[in-house]
């Protein structure tokens, strides 16, 4: 596909309001909801077939070029075809017979964010902008300013001040310029919208910017083709702003339009209890409510989701549930995932894994179902919460003579 002709226009997710792409940079211009590319999948098909995204040896997200509203790309680091794998050790002890992981903290930045952010950023420079913030408890942050140090843009980005210092210190290496507000997450994004408005400097944040989805979408491709276009019955995700998971339903419903595949998994949406605002909804009336957002994942602690409308409506078509889990579940789930599976995740990285036995508790899923379960972010994001559940080391003497004593 040359340039954007197969982009039809952008789509409101709450009023259905459309717009074309250069009328509106972030929310619909009507009613402010979060806005949703919308494809001439006719076009796209006629010059764009299953066997020619098989045949292509490129191994990152810019395989799926024509599925995207940007006509460039980043050249490196490589964004995406991360692993996914099946996991019989944790899939016993979870009670599934057939559990795969999908392992994201292979990105670049180490998180399953960067694949937003590479949509997002070119997205920025086409558009002529060189100058990007955003709002992060840290992942979206590190991600951005991994691309942006790669293409030369600047950043600026804020972050609570209680974000993990690995996180941040990613970010300082990356040359990002950190704002650490004294605050909430959704304190520090509402402050980005204020500067962004004031400065206008271009936006990354996440259930703000429509491109973000269209980043994350593409886990929803490498699955299907890393499985054969044989589909799962569940996808486990994390949630907190909603994001991701609404990001995975259109990858879904993208391919599913073009004929790439016949049919659409289930959504499993996982929150922690205190930051569970779309799980709510999925649950009730429909309507998200604000939360406190307390959990120990710092990357899914969110009081008011602001992709929420659109994580809810992901959930409910593709037939799916939601659950939420405590913190001491999130926090088992780390060296359950690592001794199962071989796979080293940050708190909210393996929430969608702690989710799996509540979601079979409650009859959500079957043992039988085949389930792909995300894993968001690498666990030396948080090593401080990893030690929490991981222990401490032995100390011992250095004399050789003492090893008698310890194992003989």
């Amino acid at each position: 596909m040359s340039g954007l002709d197969h982009v039809r226009h952008l789509a409101c997710v709450r009023c259905q309001a459309t717009c074309a792409p250069g009328e509106a940079v972030y929310v619909c211009p009507e009613c402010g909801g979060n806005l949703q590319v919308v494809y001439d999948y006719e076009a796209i098909g006629a010059k764009w077939s299953r066997e020619a995204l098989v045949a292509s040896d490129d191994r990152s997200i810019w395989r799926y070029a024509p599925l995207y509203p940007v006509a460039g790309r980043i050249a490196a680091p490589p964004v995406g075809w991360t692993p996914l794998f099946e996991t019989p050790r944790l899939a016993t002890e979870l009670g599934l017979k057939h559990l795969m992981v999908k392992d994201d903290g292979r990105n670049p930045s180490a998180s399953f964010k960067d694949r937003a952010s590479a949509i997002a950023l070119v997205r920025a420079q086409e558009i002529g902008r060189d100058f990007v913030t955003g709002a992060s408890t840290g992942n979206a942050a590190s991600s951005t300013s991994v691309l942006a140090a790669a293409m030369g843009i600047k950043s600026r980005i804020f972050i609570p001040a209680s974000a993990p210092k690995a996180k941040v210190a990613q970010l300082l290496a990356f040359g990002a310029e950190v704002l650490a507000v004294e605050g909430t997450y959704d304190q520090a994004f509402d402050l980005c919208l204020a500067a962004t408005e004031q400065f206008g400097w271009y936006n990354r944040n996440t259930g703000f910017n429509p491109y973000t989805r269209e980043g994350k979408k593409s886990v929803s491709f490498e699955i299907c083709e890393q499985l054969g276009f044989e589909l799962p019955d569940v996808v486990a995700v994390p949630v907190g702003d909603g994001n991701i998971i609404s990001g995975v339903w259109k990858g879904f419903c993208d391919f599913h339009a073009l004929g790439f595949i016949d049919r659409k998994p289930r959504l499993l949406a996982v929150q922690a209890e205190g930051s569970a605002a779309i799980v709510n909804a999925v649950n009730g009336d429909g309507e998200i409510r604000e939360v406190s957002g307390e959990t120990v994942a710092d990357s899914i602690s969110v009081s008011l989701p602001r992709d929420g409308e659109a994580a809810v409506k992901a959930v409910r078509e593709s037939g799916g549930a939601g659950v939420t889990v405590s913190d001491q579940e999130i926090l088992d789930a780390i060296p359950t995932t690592a001794r199962g599976a071989a796979v080293f995740g940050e708190p909210a990285g393996v929430t969608g894994i702690a989710g799996l036995r509540r979601a079979l508790e409650q009859g959500l899923i079957s043992k039988d179902e085949r389930v792909v379960a995300l894993v968001t972010g690498s666990g030396l994001k948080d090593v401080a919460s990893v030690m929490k559940v991981s222990g401490e080391p032995r100390r011992i003497s250095p004399d050789p003579a003492k090893l008698g004593e310890l194992f003989g």
